[in-house]
């Protein structure tokens, strides 16, 4: 027998608006969506918290931290995807799109192959129905690396890859123009300091020279093989982003300076800044503020990127600075499901999955009362 529920005296977010309503859930779909504050029999009173879509999380580095929690310590990776699987559902996202980096670096041991394996083993939970949440691979390529060809080449439409991005990090531009930045960064991570950071930028720098137009070539290739959506990351000035919207580009990760977002906006590219950027005020990188790129309606989406609980936190947050609240909860839920081009989902509407959050604010922070991905209490 079908299972049916109704959420009822919510306040509803809608794309555009918030009203007091109520939502019947049949099984795993959204069955309507109903406005004013009755409390039918059997239904449960939310006493006017908030009701919305479930968050919708396009790139995260959550399932990296679960696999590798200290440097050089490698867990058990099931237990690593249980775990990083259940604390999403416990900060309100339903949907995730892992990201897994390929392109690796043999001749240095700096970065080792691990995502053919680590998807594999995701995807085997899920045929056990073994995860709370719903879950795509985000391939993050980057094409200063030796193998990154390789790889992709590993990769095939049936395994889910919805979102590949042209990763580029080379010293010296893009994320970290800055390269006493980089420098703080990598001794922090990996104690590189003095010649040893020399050595490594050199290093890197001549990978580039070497592969790195044969890899971003590639990486298109593979985007469109995979049906996925190819996204651009850390974008910097009016011509990278001229060159992304070339490849077809239709999504831009974290662009490090007001003139890259503008141009991304004027060439039909969302933009998407991280959540915790918004959280803090500014970037650690010392690039543009999510919040500045807010005031001038050049930011479009957000993304945990390294911390889960951000993004909910962060789109209430965008929504007291815009002054509405619609708009800003809109960056974590419908927006982002449309430019990955799953109309299923990130909108309280009949037909939709009932991937569904409720929440109270107390004092000025979202609690969460409720996480349903499938109609089905998943925290």
């Amino acid at each position: 027998m079908t299972e049916e529920m109704i959420l009822a005296n919510a306040t509803l977010v809608l794309p555009d608006e918030t009203v007091v309503g109520s939502l019947r859930i049949v099984g795993d779909t959204i069955a309507e969506v109903a406005t004013g504050p009755a409390v039918p029999a059997g239904a449960i009173d939310c006493a006017g918290d908030y009701v919305c879509p479930g968050l919708v999380e396009l790139h995260t580095d959550n399932l990296e931290r679960h696999i590798q929690p200290r440097p050089k310590v490698d867990w058990p990776h099931a237990a690593a995807i249980l775990a990083h699987d259940a604390e999403l559902a416990s900060t309100g996202i339903t949907t995730v799109f892992d990201a897994m980096r390929i392109g690796s670096i043999p001749s240095g041991q700096r970065y080792v192959k691990y995502a053919r394996g680590l998807s594999r083993e995701l995807w085997q939970l899920r045929e056990q129905d073994a995860l709370k949440i719903s879950h795509f691979l985000h391939l993050r390529a980057e094409v200063c690396s030796e193998t990154l060809a390789e790889e992709l080449n590993e990769f095939g439409a049936e395994d889910r890859v919805g979102l590949v991005s042209l990763m580029d990090h080379t010293p010296g531009q893009r994320q970290f123009r800055d390269m006493s930045k980089l420098e703080a960064y990598l001794k922090g991570k990996l104690g590189l300091e003095g010649d040893g950071f020399l050595q490594h930028v050199a290093d890197l720098k001549a990978m580039r020279d070497r592969y790195g137009d044969l890899h971003e070539v590639e990486t298109v290739k593979a985007a469109k093989r995979f049906g996925a959506m190819l996204a651009s990351h850390d974008d910097t000035t009016d011509e990278q982003v001229r060159v992304s919207a070339g490849h077809g580009i239709t999504l831009a990760e974290f662009p490090t300076t007001i003139e890259a977002a503008r141009s991304c906006h004027d060439h039909g590219i969302k933009v998407m800044m991280g959540a915790p950027n918004v959280i803090r005020g500014g970037s650690h990188s010392g690039n543009v503020a999510a919040h500045e790129l807010a005031q001038l309606g050049h930011l479009d989406i957000l993304s945990s990127d390294y911390v889960p609980s951000a993004l909910l936190l962060s789109a209430v947050k965008l929504g007291e600075m815009w002054g509405d609240f619609a708009r800003g909860l809109k960056t974590v839920t419908k927006t982002p499901a449309e430019v990955v081009g799953l109309d299923d989902r990130g909108e309280l509407r009949a037909g939709t999955r009932a991937d569904v959050i409720r929440f109270r604010m107390r004092e000025g922070t979202p609690a969460l009362n409720g996480v349903w991905s499938r109609g089905r209490r998943v925290a």
